[in-house]
């Protein structure tokens, strides 16, 4: 039985798990409404967050398919599964052309020395394109550095939603049939060399109640066998033995355990209680190290502390340093995007743990996924990192390309503007002008939002990382102050209708608030101290209009990355299984004067 290896990749939303939903699906693989998006966070956000294995049979042939993130802040789930596959489906939407993220899996790509199959997508979207797109898609080949044989791609044609592909744009729509024939005709055989001893090298981690730790990854040499003594050897050279309790090799949405499996395979092994993401796994204790896998940096930071709010402990189950640090721990065994820095730190006034990421999402998502746990602990402002590089001062840059209603353009350069891009292009398309900048990731931090409101929800922001360059001077992020709470009660709708003018207020009537608590953001930019808990006072006395009614202004309602972006420097987010809330360092206004002065 041959075997292919591919993986999908693409920017988010250009198509990438409803096609391979649809590959499934076209291939007999009973998804019973399921999707690869398993993940109830990626369910609800819509996007691909964990990289996953599947596999069909297609005329006898068995094909791996990894579907991967298309998401910037995951990319590292993308970086480690590349070294595993043989060739890559590239899917472009036909409407947007390729996007940032696109170039970012491509080049990883194109690094690897791999040849992409270009599937240009949505091709029935209303501004499709396919003759621009393909052109496009070629250019940025050119631009990356593909080799003579990498650009002479073979492009396929779809509509990922019906489950159709085309090898002409013009083409009887059918079914996928036209993209597997390609898969087989292009996609190399997966080798399947069996004399030499069993190598495997970990690319992704999973957990089993019953069988611990589980490693998937390919089998680049030999026969793996349950039972089989092993050696797992680290970046290092450093070997220690283990042994297969359990084999597994995929077949649709389900994994089959099996007794052995063959070269080219991509397989899940268990048995390997410590066992991480690159190490190399094989029967012969010389053998040779797989090259290591590596992934970019982080660019941002913040610290991971120990709620100590008045509302401390009332909600989560998980509440201690040492509870933290033992899930952090855990985290960094297979999100390999992440680092922590344990280390005690005296300027820090509560305990816990400096956390380095790859974006605001990444943390995001992160913090999401341990308060559904039930652990509560609050999370300082995210900095971005700041290096020094042959003595000068450096920051990580971004690349943001912006589609938006043409109406919108002047806004949306204003404010980029303001924040330190510098705009490189642009195009106008259909009254959809595509701007291009450059600018430093602090500029970004927190403007996510505001450029939804700004394009009213029209517009498209894409971002990646193209570096670190010298610092970029001082930049205006926020231009509102914060509405925080003298008393700990109750808050009324008598009270926050008279504070709704001053801002945008954070809470609903009935909210349970604290002093130091952040209510809502002033407009002036101003920091304001309210009483929200404050009611009506009753009179024997009536006048005309006292006894008009309250009308409240829908409030903002606080998320984790909502959170993240509107915070100060001087503030914490509060998060909690059932609550986010916003808070001051120092809860009293003293001791935030006094802290004010010592900085």
């Amino acid at each position: 039985m041959q075997i292919r290896n591919i993986a999908i990749i693409a920017h988010v939303d250009h198509g990438k798990t409803t096609l391979t939903d649809k590959m499934l699906a076209f291939c007999g693989v009973e998804l019973a409404g399921a999707s690869m998006d398993s993940n109830q966070l990626e369910q609800e956000r819509g996007i691909t967050i964990y990289a996953k294995n599947t596999a069909v049979m297609y005329e006898g042939t068995k094909i791996n398919i990894v579907d991967t993130p298309g998401h910037a802040d995951f990319g590292s789930e993308v970086e480690r599964v590349l070294r595993s596959i043989d060739s890559v489906l590239l899917i472009v939407d036909a409407q947007e052309g390729p996007m940032p993220q696109t170039r970012f899996v491509l080049k990883k790509s194109l690094e690897l020395g791999l040849k992409p199959i270009v599937v240009i997508n949505k091709i029935d979207k209303p501004g499709s394109d396919c003759a621009a797109t393909h052109d496009a898609v070629f250019e940025l080949f050119m631009e990356l550095g593909a080799t003579d044989e990498q650009l002479d791609f073979t492009t396929v044609y779809a509509i990922g939603r019906e489950g159709v592909a085309m090898r002409a744009e013009n083409d009887e729509r059918k079914d996928l049939k036209p993209l597997f024939d390609v898969i087989l005709e292009k996609v190399p055989v997966a080798v399947n060399d069996t004399t030499k001893a069993f190598r495997m090298q970990a690319f992704n981690l999973a957990y089993d109640n019953f069988l611990g730790r589980l490693a998937a990854g390919r089998v680049y040499e030999g026969v793996a066998k349950a039972g089989d003594t092993v050696y797992v050897k680290t970046d290092k050279g450093e070997a220690r033995t283990a042994k297969i309790t359990k084999l597994f090799t995929f077949m649709g949405m389900k994994r089959e355990e099996v007794q052995e499996a063959v070269a080219g395979d991509i397989v899940m092994l268990a048995g390997i209680p410590d066992i991480f993401i690159g190490e190399t796994i094989s029967t012969d204790r010389d053998a040779e190290l797989l090259p290591a896998i590596t992934i970019d940096e982080p660019t941002i930071v913040l610290d991971f502390l120990v709620n100590n709010s008045p509302f401390a402990g009332k909600e989560g189950k998980f509440v201690t340093s040492r509870q933290i640090r033992e899930r952090l721990e855990r985290e960094l065994e297979v999100n390999v995007g992440l680092k922590v820095d344990f280390s005690p730190d005296e300027n820090r006034t509560v305990e816990g743990f400096k956390v380095f990421g790859r974006g605001e999402m990444h943390i995001a998502v992160l913090l999401e996924t341990m308060r559904r746990e039930g652990y509560e602990m609050q999370v300082s402002q995210p900095q971005v990192i700041i290096k020094d590089i042959d003595g000068v001062k450096s920051e990580p840059f971004e690349e943001v390309t912006i589609d938006a209603p043409a109406d919108f353009q002047g806004v949306v350069i204003e404010k980029l503007g303001q924040r330190g891009f510098v705009m490189s292009d642009m195009n106008l398309k259909n009254n959809t002008v595509r701007m291009v900048f450059t600018g430093p990731t602090r500029g970004l931090l927190g403007y996510r939002n505001q450029f939804l409101v700004d394009t009213r929800g029209e517009g498209i922001m894409s971002a990646r990382v193209i570096g670190f360059k010298p610092f970029a001077g001082e930049i205006t992020r926020r231009q509102v102050g914060s509405m925080i709470s003298m008393e700990s009660g109750k808050a009324l709708a008598f009270a926050l209708w008279g504070l709704q003018d001053r801002g945008v207020l954070y809470i609903t009537p009935t909210t349970e608030v604290y002093e130091g608590m952040v209510i809502g953001n002033t407009s002036k930019g101003e920091e304001m101290t309210v009483n929200p808990t404050k009611g009506k006072q009753l009179t024997n006395m009536r006048a005309s209009g006292s006894d008009e009614a309250v009308t409240l202004v829908p409030a903002w309602t606080l998320s984790i990355e909502r959170g993240l972006e509107v915070m100060q420097d001087d503030e914490f987010l509060e998060v909690t299984p059932q609550s986010v809330r916003l808070r001051k360092q120092y809860l009293n206004d003293t001791e935030r004067a006094k802290a004010r002065r010592k900085a």
